[in-house]
């Protein structure tokens, strides 16, 4: 029975085979809030901005989409920004 399946077939089960291990990995590298809130903080004090918060809140809180800066925890969470102003 194996000697009845062709070369390219083989090659094309490799393919997807490697590409489900992949998407597999990439989804076991859940990034962590505080982790990705740490790093997100690294930028923006790199920018100047002194007077800023930070909130992690369930995706059900997010009311204004344009202030959020980062997903975390498998996509369950949202990153808020604000910016202080004085």
């Amino acid at each position: 029975m194996l000697s009845r399946i062709k070369p390219h077939t083989v090659v094309a089960l490799i393919t997807l085979g490697a590409g489900l291990l992949g998407s597999l990995s990439a989804q076991a590298a859940v990034k962590p809030c505080d982790e990705l809130k740490q790093e997100i903080e690294v930028k923006i004090q790199a920018s100047g901005v002194q007077s800023y918060t930070l909130e992690v809140v369930p995706n059900s809180d997010v009311e204004d989409e344009n202030m959020v800066v980062g997903s975390c925890d498998g996509g369950t969470k949202k990153i808020i920004y604000q910016r202080n102003d004085g």
